[in-house]
């Protein structure tokens, strides 16, 4: 799990990547099935949890359950 933070990071802080540019897909166990979001949504990283707002709600996503991640549509990482 280290690893996906780690890159999430640097998504986030590296000034040659670009946020927007990202999307997160995870699987939602509530829905049972696999989400995606706009990495621009993850508010913060906490522990192993994303924070993500959604219609002003906070919603805590655990890391282990994010499955890929994607550069304009593009699988850069995925589990």
């Amino acid at each position: 799990m280290q690893y996906i933070r780690d890159l999430l990071n640097k998504i986030k802080w590296d000034k040659n990547k670009k946020p927007e540019d990202y999307s997160i897909a995870y699987f939602d166990r509530v829905l049972n099935k696999k989400n995606e979001i706009r990495f621009l949504d993850i508010k913060r990283i906490e522990g192993n949890f994303m924070v993500v707002e959604n219609l002003g709600q906070e919603s805590h996503i655990p890391l282990h359950r994010i499955r890929q991640v994607k550069n304009k549509g593009i699988i850069v990482w995925q589990r």
